[in-house]
């Protein structure tokens, strides 16, 4: 069986505080490390997702 992991659920003990922190401080430190992207590559949510564009409907 392989090691590793898909992700993370985190969960902040208060917020919106918590997750203040989080932003403030890990993902620095994660971008730092080279483990956490600094911009994204796609324009949109799906590019980023890898995933194809739907086929429009109205266009013949």
């Amino acid at each position: 069986m392989g090691e590793g992991c898909d992700g993370f659920n985190i969960m902040f003990p208060f917020v919106p505080e918590g997750l203040d922190d989080f932003v403030n401080k890990v993902v620095p430190e994660l971008q730092r490390r080279g483990l956490f992207r600094r911009e994204y590559e796609g324009r949109t949510l799906r590019e980023n997702l890898g995933l194809p564009r739907p086929a429009n409907r109205f266009e013949s």
